[in-house]
């Protein structure tokens, strides 16, 4: 059994490396050369390129969160459940959501795969993609936290319920999310400004988490 487990931590680090370098893609590579772009390479781009990328993203996405899952279902909740586990699943059950509810649809229809208009498309699909990378290193950090830092008694939620800190760690992502889906992209607009975002992000949750 304990092979098995294993093996599905590789799986779901195997497939995570491919969903979220592909965010990444997207997001400081493809966006970027988009707006340069000659207009006569961008039909090509789009019919050939960007389907392509797509697809390896959506499914990274899937298989990411389907051994996410498999793996959680599998633990022992009364010993092994914790405040950053927690918070991670929920960032990363927030951006599955988003690839395959927001970014892919919208996105098909920015390509011409679908109908809609592609004026309001693009703009929904981008803010759900740059706040997938706004969630993406405070995701990564919360899930290499918990076997690190959260088995520590001051974390573990079967010896103290959920604290404070997690709430409000709960409440803050709820928030952005929110944002993500109905809001402006405001700092995380920029390459910059999202990558300082998350790392700030990261900070916030740790920090609370920390203290409270």
């Amino acid at each position: 059994m304990e092979i098995v487990t294993f093996l599905f931590r590789w799986a779901h680090l195997l497939f995570g490396i491919a969903w979220i370098g592909m965010l990444f893609y997207f997001n400081f590579v493809q966006a970027e050369y988009f707006k340069e772009a000659d207009s006569g390479a961008l039909p090509d781009v789009k019919a050939k390129l960007a389907p392509r990328a797509l697809w390896w993203f959506r499914w990274g996405a899937m298989l990411t969160f389907v051994t996410g899952v498999i793996l959680l279902v599998g633990l022992e909740h009364s010993q092994l459940m914790n405040d950053y586990i927690v918070i991670g699943v929920l960032l990363g059950t927030f951006m599955f959501l988003n690839v395959w509810l927001v970014i892919w649809p919208n996105q098909k229809i920015v390509l011409g795969l679908s109908e809609g208009d592609a004026a309001i498309a693009g703009p929904k699909a981008a803010l759900a993609s740059r706040t997938n990378v706004l969630f993406s290193a405070p995701m990564a950090f919360c899930m290499l936290a918990s076997p690190h830092l959260g088995y520590s008694v001051d974390y573990l939620l079967s010896a103290n319920g959920a604290g404070l800190g997690l709430w409000l760690s709960i409440a803050l992502a709820v928030i952005l999310q929110l944002n993500g889906l109905f809001g402006k992209p405001g700092p995380i607009a920029s390459i910059r400004g999202v990558i300082h975002m998350s790392l700030a992000l990261t900070a916030v949750f740790f920090l609370i988490n920390l203290y409270l």
